[in-house]
């Protein structure tokens, strides 16, 4: 909750810069509610109107099974251990 501005305005200036592939490490994130599910949405769609995409690896405890539980984890082809999305065959939305 504390952190998701900064998550977003981080999206935003990697977007601006030309970023279109994201990856997400949440190894060290010990809590997610709805605003960070939203930031990670609000990412991805970013990302896909510009032909890209955002994944989540190293979600551990409790914010693997809010990915789990939410469908998240399945929307963003999330895989806990994925080191190079780009070589997974995972569903980009679009």
């Amino acid at each position: 909750m504390s952190t998701v501005g900064q998550l977003n305005e981080t999206i935003d200036r990697l977007a601006a810069d030309g970023a279109r592939q994201l990856l997400l490490d949440l190894a060290e994130l010990t809590f997610c509610d709805s605003s960070g599910i939203a930031a990670f949405v609000r990412g991805d769609n970013r990302a896909a109107a510009e032909g890209g995409w955002l994944r989540l690896t190293g979600a551990t405890g409790r914010v693997d099974r809010v990915l789990q539980v939410t469908g998240l984890a399945e929307v963003l082809a999330y895989q806990p251990d994925m080191a190079d999305p780009a070589s997974q065959d995972g569903r980009l939305i679009g």
